[in-house]
């Protein structure tokens, strides 16, 4: 049963009905912007497929409206399903360059303290423990440091640690699990004082005391905790004001002996904008990189998700799954729910057969769109930027060389044609073709790059550019 590449003003009574009602919960500038065209709903047999045109925005979609779609869906059909966010780069086609520029502004303003305001922390039971995580080669080092910071003797001999890797591949839930960790132990002084939040939280947090002259009270949450966790770094890249406020609270938080985490999709030295001081504060602690787990990493996760499901699912499947998925652990888990949505229409088996009919076409894609994703954010966090600039129709001299230097990439390290490419960028075939050629010619006559940053003028030649980048991509 593949997903409908229609978008979501469908005519099925009961989709129409969810996003009615999903459009009066999240508002209409929203729902424009994120759910009217790009994006395809199908209430399916057991969950509803939310179909979107790349991993930005499947990952944006899931960080902050996933939940008032579950609502949604539940208002509607009178009860709750699972919500599986798929990837189907086919969307592209439908979504102007308004609403791309809509998207762009909103996570401008969500990452730069001028959106809605999130809690300043989370103090109760977070979702991830480390005794769930699954280790494997990829990860096996970072697994190791977080067990070290939360050692009941401090034998951890670094700080920060600093995590990075591309999207779904265990970061947050590593940072959680050390944060759920430190919640269950006593220090000399009682109970571990941690606090878990992402970068967004932290600079709309910061920006709102700022604005109420209420630093003190900000300084006293954040200055003095045995653990601080910081997800999501690279969101601090360009503004100023909060890496200041985060590099006094890091020297508090380090001269008082306690341990700072960070996560990001990128190596501190690849975080466009970033103050040169935070940059060194980072690289001398602990960085390590979680790489995208290899195929027995990625059949012990499918193995540990089917039997919490309570599903049962032959090795054989479990194996073609592993193959093919080589992305994100939501993919994984998320073709688990589809397969035993499907199982329901059968006679309640998942065979190898039921697998490969029904998910072939969805695996193609994913593997597709999660490689030129993962190109995607390591060329925005590098610049400076969001994906959301990359896919709008701005043409500031950062974001337009960050596109095309994506576009470059996708060419050099992923199968997919110009066309494919263009789709996935929301730009036409033509305009991926100049852009590779352009790089081609910097590259051959050994030139300059230069950008703009708050800074001032950043410039790089074009070789040691992508030598940068290609080194963070793989």
């Amino acid at each position: 049963m593949a997903t409908t590449t229609e978008p979501v003003r469908a005519d099925d009574p009961a989709v129409r009905g969810i996003l009615g009602d999903l459009q009066e919960r999240i508002g209409p500038q929203k729902y424009n912007a994120w759910f009217k065209h790009g994006t395809a709903v199908r209430l399916e047999d057991g969950h509803v497929t939310v179909a979107v045109p790349n991993l930005f925005v499947g990952n944006w979609i899931e960080a902050h409206y996933q939940g008032e779609i579950a609502q949604a869906v539940a208002a509607q059909v009178g009860r709750r399903l699972p919500v599986v966010v798929s990837i189907d780069p086919m969307l592209n086609g439908t979504v102007g360059k308004r609403q791309l520029d809509q998207q762009a502004e909103m996570v401008q303003k969500a990452t730069t303290g001028r959106g809605r305001r999130h809690p300043a922390a989370h103090q109760g039971a977070l979702r991830y423990k480390l005794t769930d995580f699954v280790v494997g080669e990829s990860n096996r080092l970072a697994y190791s440091a977080a067990l070290a910071t939360v050692s009941p003797d401090r034998t951890a001999p670094f700080n920060p640690l600093f995590v990075h890797g591309p999207c779904g591949v265990g970061k947050t839930h590593l940072l959680q699990g050390i944060c759920n960790a430190a919640a269950g132990r006593n220090g000399k002084a009682g109970p571990v004082a941690w606090r878990y939040v992402t970068a967004e939280q932290f600079t709309n947090d910061f920006l709102t005391c700022l604005r109420g002259r209420r630093l003190n009270d900000f300084r006293a949450r954040f200055r003095r905790l045995d653990l601080l966790a910081i997800d999501d770094v690279h969101f601090l890249a360009a503004k100023k004001a909060t890496q200041e406020e985060f590099l006094h609270t890091f020297n508090a938080i380090d001269a008082a002996g306690k341990q700072v985490v960070l996560a990001s999709d990128a190596h501190p030295h690849m975080v466009g904008e970033l103050q040169e001081a935070l940059v060194s504060r980072f690289v001398a602690g602990m960085v390590v990189k979680i790489e995208t787990p290899d195929r027995t990493t990625r059949l012990e996760i499918l193995r540990r998700r089917a039997e919490k499901m309570k599903l049962r699912v032959e090795d054989d499947v479990l194996e073609y799954v592993a193959m093919h998925i080589r992305g994100s652990v939501r993919e994984l888990e998320g073709t688990l729910i589809k397969l035993a949505a499907l199982s329901a229409l059968e006679d309640g088996r998942i065979t190898l057969q039921l697998a490969s009919d029904a998910l072939a076409d969805h695996l193609a894609r994913t593997d597709s769109a999660i490689t030129l994703g993962d190109i995607e954010a390591s060329v925005a966090a590098f610049f400076g930027v969001t994906p959301a600039d990359l896919h709008s129709s701005r043409k500031t001299r950062t974001v337009s060389l960050g596109r095309t230097v994506a576009m470059f990439l996708a060419r050099r390290h992923t199968p997919m044609s110009y066309p494919e490419i263009g789709r996935f960028m929301g730009k036409n075939h033509s305009s991926v073709v100049l852009a590779v050629q352009r790089m081609e010619r910097a590259l051959a006559e050994g030139k300059t790059l230069t950008w703009q940053t708050p800074a001032g003028r950043k410039q790089m030649g074009a070789a040691q550019l992508l030598e940068l980048l290609d080194e963070q991509i793989s």
